[in-house]
């Protein structure tokens, strides 16, 4: 196969690359899983336990080393920290969790007195992860996880922009032999991808909703399940009689973290009049706080964009906002420096629904501010999107601010707070309109998506009547 370069996003330079598998080591790959698999799901939940838990000591071996290659994929450092502690806690909390949730209660008795019930989880056998470059580590783990403890072999793909991180991981993944026997990263682009579709019977897609269409409508025609966890354009309501210094706060967090790339950033917000001014005021000083991440990583709040073609897109986005009448409060530029590619924190305001950066996933740190007339309009303006993912409310109080929420049309909302889902898992959401498809990644719900359940129908009377023989002899 030919060797993919990979860009630095701090330096610019193609400074690493990878080679994927062809289709027949892929396809070795995922027979061998899938065979390991019989073994791994024969093993109680304990047992599967106690081997993410040795992984989990191994990954805080390697810790400094999978840290140091994600800041080398992502050009960021706090958020790098960040994401590998959030793995540490996820494997800890699916481990504590997954024994209840695995259980299959069932009714013993039936409503025929002589017919037992009874019944089994049955894992999918061999599961794939497709996973993006924006948190390469945290969600190309998200899915693995839990899938890992119901008892399924799975077989990762990262992206092709972000896949340092994986040499290292790797090396955690072989100290603990049972792990490696059922968990394997693979290198590639899409093609890779799309191969791996045709070895798998389900499969978790993070990414854009063109890529996710297409990776649905393979799931389609090979009849197995597809999780999809697509883009966002996430709103946010200020309400008049909300504490603006918390909501600007949390808004500037919400949008600004890991320089606006996430599926879950805010990437627009909607003010009442009434408070309009005082709270741009607040949120542009805010802003204007930040620094980007130069001459170091961990130099400053904003790392680089982490490929060129977003890059290309923010800047089209800020572009068509000037020239439908977009005004920088401050920032609003792209910057390079020493080859990478940096936005500067941006709060824009006099901005409408006619401008691509109020309506396509923009995916960095800018916030277009726009005043509404009350929380019918901004609940209108909200939903004037085909994204659903998550939204944020804030109001003067917790009932003000759900009785907003309840109007929107999105999988979380946050109340007087912004992304929590970015770190509070335990909650089951959906993704509404394009931002998704499937069962929750999050609750209990994400564990139960990679089993199946199995009733056993158990006739326990001595004698078999054939009635319906009888029956049809008397007639």
């Amino acid at each position: 196969m030919v060797s993919i370069p990979v860009r630095n996003p701090r330096t610019g330079a193609y400074d690493y690359q990878i080679t994927p598998p062809d289709e027949a080591t892929l396809a070795a790959v995922c027979a061998r899983l899938r065979e390991a698999q019989s073994a791994w799901t024969a093993c109680d939940v304990a047992e599967r336990i106690a081997t993410l838990t040795a992984w989990r000591q191994s990954m805080i071996a390697h810790r400094d080393e999978i840290i140091a290659a994600l800041i080398a994929d992502t050009g960021r450092y706090h958020e790098s920290v960040l994401e590998f502690d959030s793995v540490l806690s996820s494997l800890e909390r699916w481990s504590r969790l997954a024994p209840d949730l695995l259980k299959y209660e069932v009714c013993r008795s039936s409503a025929l007195p002589f017919i037992r019930l009874d019944g089994r989880i049955v894992p999918y056998s061999l599961v794939g992860v497709i996973s993006p470059w924006n948190f390469p580590l945290l969600l190309s783990l998200i899915d693995t996880i839990p899938a890992l403890l119901a008892g399924c072999a799975v077989v990762v793909k990262p992206s092709e922009m972000a896949p340092r991180f994986i040499e290292p991981l790797r090396r955690s993944i072989a100290d603990v032999p049972s792990l490696a026997e059922v968990l394997h990263y693979v290198t590639g682009d899409g093609t890779t991808g799309a191969a791996l579709i045709n070895q798998i019977d389900l499969i978790c897609f993070t990414g854009s909703v063109t890529n996710g269409r297409r990776v649905a409508e393979a799931a389609a025609r090979r009849f197995i399940p597809a999780f999809l966890e697509l883009g966002g354009k996430d709103p946010a309501i200020v309400c008049a009689g909300a504490d603006l210094e918390r909501a600007a706060s949390a808004i500037l967090w919400g949008g600004m973290v890991n320089a606006g790339q996430s599926c879950l950033s805010i990437e627009r917000v909607y003010v009442e009049a009434t408070v309009y001014e005082p709270f741009v005021e607040i949120l542009t000083t805010q802003a204007l706080g930040l620094r980007l991440a130069l001459p170091e990583p961990q130099s400053g709040q904003i790392g680089p964009i982490m490929t060129l073609r977003q890059a290309e897109i923010i800047a089209d986005h800020l572009a068509d906002a000037y020239a439908h009448g977009a005004i920088a409060r401050c920032g609003g530029a792209l910057e390079t420096h020493a080859g990478g590619i940096y936005c500067l924190p941006t709060v824009l305001t006099e901005v409408n629904h006619t401008m691509k950066i109020m309506r396509e996933e923009t995916f960095g740190p800018i916030l277009p501010v726009m005043p509404v007339a009350d929380p019918r309009e901004a609940i209108t303006m909200a939903n004037d999107t085909n994204f659903g993912l998550s939204a944020a409310v804030f109001a003067r109080d917790t009932e003000a601010a759900c009785a907003v929420a309840t109007h929107l049309q999105a999988g979380a909302i946050s109340i007087n707070d912004a992304a929590l889902t970015a770190i509070i898992h335990d909650a089951e959401k959906q993704s509404f309109k394009y931002s998704g498809l499937g069962g929750s990644r999050m609750g209990p719900g994400a564990i139960h998506r990679f089993t199946r359940k199995q009733a056993m129908l158990i006739n326990t009377s001595q004698n078999f009547d054939p009635w319906w023989f009888q029956q049809e002899a008397q007639s």
